[in-house]
């Protein structure tokens, strides 16, 4: 607000300035009464007025919108890009001197290859940067010191957030770097938060809420990006062109994008396969606790589940429900829904020696 004062009143100054300049010329020249050159003063300055304050904001948003496409760009593209446009103009410069000398034509063949030299530079610079600075004698150091160091950022997608285990993941300390959110995808969730479907908008809802906590919270490291790709349609495609420009992972639950980005050579970490991969493994011949819960699919089957979520079928255990029971595992078998395990009861066996000492009693009770 005060920003907004100080250029308006500068701009104020300028234009009474300029309209006080636009009278007193006009007088010079054309003979005008008091009022009408007042009038042509007080309309040069309103017009300067109303002009200056459309080009300070044109130059606003020229500004923030480049600041939004150099944070995309990557180092190596400027890089490369710079260098490519020096070396443009070198060329450009040595090659139109001999041109400068023709009579005519020669000061625009000098201006058109001076110019086609700088841009080809330019676009040379930019499409080949990794190449260029792979010739550099320190770059295979950096690589390698990059490699070693650097933590790659990692895009949060819909999906992941509206899933909301990653919030417990980064909480887990198991996930190092910079967490990135694209506006875009922001969008998509108030899209979704706004749908006419309650599912979906408390879905939606749920998203724009685990985003907040998350940005509160002091060891999660989340940035929210202004990022715009208008040659892509689709979210999913404006998120792999995103991690390409700023050499990110993914962090999705969709199996198709999870697909396209390993195509695309995009690391994917994907949240249901951490799942199953920290599940507790068990073996068969193993014995463990567990509760039933309610009967299985096959007859006598009951069912439990463990502390993971996995389900653990139990033979002959239909009349068990709400008891715990002590079981042996039979086998394991991982489904896309999960991982199952196959158990049956440990039954109590009585020792044949107990047994026949048993037996023993009963027939001197029965024959005295």
């Amino acid at each position: 607000m005060h920003t907004k004062f100080i250029v308006s009143k500068k701009l104020f100054f300028l234009a009474l300035i300029f309209g006080i300049w636009v009278a007193y010329t006009v007088q010079s020249f054309l003979s005008l009464e008091s009022l009408w050159n007042l009038i042509l003063g007080l309309a040069a300055a309103i017009f300067f007025y109303l002009t200056g304050i459309l080009l300070v904001k044109l130059g606003g948003r020229s500004i923030a919108y480049l600041n939004r496409h150099l944070d995309a760009v990557p180092t190596e593209v400027l890089i490369g890009g710079i260098s490519g446009l020096f070396l443009g103009i070198l060329v450009g410069v040595l090659s139109t001197f001999p041109l400068s000398r023709l009579d005519g034509i020669g000061d625009l063949l000098t201006l058109g290859v001076f110019l086609g030299s700088g841009y080809l530079g330019l676009k040379i610079g930019i499409r080949r940067a990794p190449d260029l600075l792979k010739i550099l004698p320190s770059s295979t150091i950096h690589e390698k010191t990059a490699d070693k160091y650097t933590i790659a950022p990692k895009v949060l997608d819909t999906s992941a957030i509206i899933d909301g285990r990653i919030y417990d993941v980064c909480l887990s300390n198991f996930l190092e770097g910079q967490l990135v959110v694209p506006t875009f995808v922001i969008e998509e969730l108030q899209h979704i938060a706004d749908s006419s479907d309650n599912i979906r908008r408390n879905k939606g809802r749920r998203g724009l809420e685990l985003l907040s906590k998350m940005q509160k919270h002091s060891s999660i490291k989340i940035d929210i990006i202004e990022a715009n790709i208008p040659e892509e349609k689709d979210v999913d495609s404006k998120l792999l062109r995103l991690c390409k420009q700023i050499s990110a992972c993914i962090i999705t639950n969709d199996y198709n994008l999870n697909k396209v980005a390993e195509l695309q050579g995009i690391k994917v970490l994907n949240i249901n396969e951490l799942t199953n991969a920290v599940k507790v493994i068990v073996y068969p011949g193993e014995t463990m606790h567990i509760a039933i819960i309610k009967e299985g699919k096959e007859a006598g089957q009951g069912v439990g589940y463990l502390e993971d979520g996995t389900m653990v079928v139990v033979e002959d255990a239909h009349h068990e429900i709400g008891n715990e029971l002590e079981v042996m595992v039979t086998s394991v078998f991982q489904t896309a829904a999960g991982r199952m395990i196959f158990t049956r009861k440990i039954r109590e066996e009585v020792p044949s020696s107990v047994n026949q000492h048993f037996q023993e009693i009963q027939e001197v009770k029965l024959y005295g």
